[in-house]
């Protein structure tokens, strides 16, 4: 039977459960256990399909097509072990099935409540990927701060979890925030005192304790926390700023947290966390010998967690090339003019996938200024769109040629809904998501880059590439050499005439990891570097 790690949070949002809870699991499948993490989101949506990303930051799509919270995407990258539908779950699907199993009469007679039937639903979720899979450890991050109103079913559900299962099989650690305040010089341990207490309110005592601060710690401050939060001294675990979020494994191991973990759970293990590759990766991503400059152009400048896996990719390939990538936020509004001035000192442009009509213009201009300047470009998802729209317009000379998205009534759709989408109404979970394969033509750069010619990739979008248009476009030059197999879907678009012009119609950013960077990341990188050496 797999033992479970609880992540809970406390006193404010966005302290870094997620990277805590990847970088324990790093830490665990390096001493040879076998470890998957999930994620419980309080939010009533059913997932973050429809969120606007302003909301709640990247949507992350795995293999099977589920549109999750992005920290899966921190999971994966961390851990590089798929996830999968089961791996996130939302208040709103946990009352989705609760009030679907009410209409069938499964509690026919029963008067239907948060205690025990959502609460139930709860723990069976918490609970599920035992059954899938042969698990020994299983991380549990708790989305939401502890206080919250929409946190208590969960708090609950695993109160009693911890009252269901031997004493060792569950454990809780608890994140919160030690504040510094300038004014005193010192720092402060009363919010953490009272996150505790909120716990205890619902009957949860931590186990271990995860502070996080911006100071160290001292064994005096520990002390206390320890005295009025009823845990040992050591098991209250700095969790201190770092440089990086690769760093977070390597500061965890230092404050001995996998070993605490382990003996808490029973679970004698002698193997040491090498940590090996993660090191070099590191080595690579402070010491860097080159650095570029990356336009990536979209319409969530504002939050970059909207671009999270896009930003981790950047890292994950400069490293590979000993590069740092200096990733420059481009607002795509901005773009409508003064263009050239404004990525005049960049040697790599990306344009972002989106939605919607903001911004078109300017991501327009963007991959004009890359294809006519032979800066290295690269579109991801709307980005290979907006380039297909950009040759039609300005190479093919079809004038007001676009996307139905944007004008359903363009003389020239060259880049039309895809025909299982037309009669759709929800827009929930029915885009086209998840894997999907590729067949590159061999001759390709892209085919090169990859080092074959059979590649599977995540999706997420409704519109494609117009084959009525693809005889015109391949006689001036921008190639389909990447297609669907089965759907004779463009996947991939080159152009022949530049350095590196890239368009791809899925998401590589969702499968580059720490210990494999994405092909196509790596070589747009190497591009942007000589690039650069050339000026």
């Amino acid at each position: 039977m797999a033992k479970y790690i609880f992540v809970t949070g406390g006193v404010t949002s966005s302290l870094g459960k997620g990277i805590i809870a990847a970088s324990l699991g790093k830490l665990l499948l390096e001493r040879g256990l076998k470890v998957t993490i999930q994620k419980f989101d309080p939010y009533i949506n059913v997932d973050p399909g429809t969120l606007n990303p302003y909301e709640h930051g990247e949507c992350y799509v795995t293999d099977d097509g589920a549109e999750t919270d992005l920290d899966l995407g921190h999971y994966e990258r961390f851990l590089n072990i798929p996830t999968s539908q089961a791996n996130n779950v939302t208040t709103g699907r946990i009352y989705q099935t609760v009030i679907s199993k009410e209409r069938r009469g499964d509690y026919l007679g029963k008067t239907v409540q948060i205690v025990p039937h959502i609460t139930n639903e709860i723990k069976r979720r918490f609970r599920l990927l035992e059954y899938k899979g042969d698990y020994d450890i299983i991380i549990t991050e708790l989305g939401g701060t502890v206080g919250d109103i929409e946190s208590l079913p969960y708090l609950e559900a695993l109160r009693q979890l911890k009252r269901d299962l031997p004493k060792n099989d569950v454990l809780t650690i608890h994140l919160t925030l030690i504040p510094y305040l300038k004014t005193s010089q010192e720092l402060k341990t009363k919010p953490t005192q009272h996150s505790v207490k909120e716990l205890l309110h619902v009957g949860i005592q931590p186990d271990i304790l995860a502070c996080r601060t911006e100071r160290p710690i001292t064994d005096e401050i520990k002390e206390k926390l320890a005295l009025f939060c009823n845990v040992r001294k050591q098991d209250v675990i700095e969790a201190i700023d770092a440089e990086t979020i690769y760093d977070v494994p390597l500061l965890l191991q230092k404050e001995n947290l996998d070993d605490i973990v382990l003996e808490k759970l029973d679970m004698p293990n002698k193997v040491e966390a090498k940590l090996t590759t993660w090191k070099e990766h590191l080595k690579k991503l402070k010491n860097p010998k080159h650095t570029v400059n990356i336009a990536l152009v979209g319409k969530y400048i504002e939050l970059m967690d909207s671009y999270k896996s896009i930003i981790e990719s950047f890292i994950h390939a400069g490293a590979n090339n000993e590069t740092k990538v200096n990733v420059i936020p481009v607002k795509a509004e901005e773009l409508s003019k003064n263009t050239a001035e404004i990525l005049k000192n960049v040697t790599g442009i990306l344009v972002a996938p989106g939605f919607g009509e903001r911004g078109i213009e300017g991501k327009l201009n963007a991959v004009k200024y890359a294809r006519e300047n032979n800066i290295p470009f690269l579109g991801i998802c709307l980005g290979m769109q907006i380039a297909v729209i950009e040759f039609a317009r300005n190479v093919l000379n079809l004038e007001n040629a676009n996307s139905t998205e944007f004008d359903s009534k363009t003389p020239h759709p060259v880049i039309d809904l895809m025909q299982e989408q037309v009669n759709l109404i929800n827009k929930g979970g029915t885009m086209r998501l998840g894997a999907y394969k590729c067949t590159l033509d061999k001759n390709s750069k892209t085919a090169k880059y990859y080092g074959t010619t059979e590649i599977q990739e995540r999706h997420r979008h409704r519109y494609e590439f117009n084959n009525k248009y693809i005889d015109q476009f391949e006689a001036k030059g921008l190639k389909a050499v990447g297609k669907n197999p089965v759907s004779n879907l463009v996947e991939v678009v080159e152009y022949k005439d530049h350095p590196f012009f890239i368009g791809v119609q899925f998401h590589p950013e969702y499968k580059s990891r720490v210990v494999k960077p994405h092909p196509l990341f790596i070589a747009f990188i190497k591009a942007a570097l000589e690039k650069q050496n050339n000026k």
